[in-house]
């Protein structure tokens, strides 16, 4: 993925390379009936020859995993193709699996650690995620493990075509387009129910609502909206990752809550931002960003200011 200039509205979107067609998620679908090793095995095989044809983003990989990783050479071309190898499995339990019930994926669950941060909340909670493993997955079980309906915030989807495989409404879950004129609204709303709203928090949006955060020594721009939301619902954020382990089994990490006060958002990102790091560094081939994410939209402009008395920007992108 990479980013450009929106000629209709003058501000940057995201756009996916050619492959990202229906094509391929129904080729992907119509080998769900495969034994899982096997069908993971045929996707990591895939996932080894897609660099081929993608040669910017694994320009891209291989310049992110040379700052986070500091190697070179042999070492660093194997990581780069990991990262399509992993991207492609988790690709493909995410095509086979999302329209199952949740009570099925229990056998793609190795361990879920931190579950009962959510549990013992009685307020309703911003949860932040990034592009790590399977995050969709890991919606879907914190919408389980924590009891409540949860707003997933997502980006229209560019190809109409690739929704009933990218999103499904079901046990307690609900996709809210960004683009909804009273998102704020509605998800201050759910928010003070009790509810759960889920963000991605990884990927800039090229507004003023981005702001430079230290990442891997260097700063890198991230969205503000969801410390903004989370503090002005008064509810905590929980961070939350999905990853494969060793046995291609899944490990759900949910985080202890970061409080968000007034003034205290940069703050909040701050320390979501590290934690994001130290998964990255754990595990540098299963972090599916394509592209520069220290400049997504050519050289940085200076940070704005937050205000004290700034309102909620919930904007994501997945």
């Amino acid at each position: 993925m990479s980013a450009a200039t929106d000629p209709l509205g003058g501000r940057p979107r995201w756009y996916r390379h050619p492959y990202n067609r229906a094509t391929l998620y129904r080729f992907a679908e119509a080998l769900s009936w495969m034994p899982r090793g096997l069908r993971l095995r045929l996707a990591r095989r895939v996932g080894q020859l897609a660099p081929r044809f993608l040669p910017a983003e694994r320009q891209a990989v291989r310049k992110t995993l040379e700052l986070v990783t500091g190697t070179s050479g042999a070492r660093l071309e194997k990581l780069t193709a990991g990262v399509f190898s992993d991207f492609a499995m988790c690709f493909s339990d995410l095509v086979s699996t999302n329209r199952q019930p949740t009570a099925r994926l229990s056998g793609y669950i190795g361990s879920v650690t931190g579950a009962e941060h959510v549990r013992g909340l009685s307020s309703g909670i911003v949860s932040v995620t990034a592009h790590v493993g399977n995050w969709e997955l890991a919606g879907r079980l914190l919408a389980d493990h924590s009891a409540r309906r949860t707003h997933v915030v997502v980006a229209p989807e560019e190809v109409p075509e690739l929704e009933r495989w990218v999103r499904r409404d079901a046990e307690g879950m609900r996709f809210v387009p960004r683009t909804h004129p009273s998102i704020g609204a509605e998800l201050l709303g759910a928010l003070r129910r009790g509810d759960a709203v889920a963000l991605q928090g990884d990927r800039a949006l090229g507004t003023r609502g981005d702001v430079q955060i230290p990442f891997f020594g260097r700063p890198a721009p991230f969205p503000l909206g969801p410390f903004l939301l989370a503090r002005a619902a008064r509810v905590p954020l929980v961070p939350a990752f999905c990853v494969l382990d060793g046995r291609y089994r899944y490990a759900v990490r949910i985080s202890a809550p970061i409080a968000v006060g007034r003034g205290e958002e940069w703050d909040a990102a701050r320390a979501w931002v590290a934690q994001l790091e130290g998964v990255v560094r754990e595990h540098p081939t299963q972090w599916f960003n394509f592209f520069d994410v220290w400049t997504p939209f050519g050289e940085p402009a200076p940070s704005p200011v937050v205000s004290r008395s700034a309102g909620p920007a919930p904007e994501t992108r997945r």
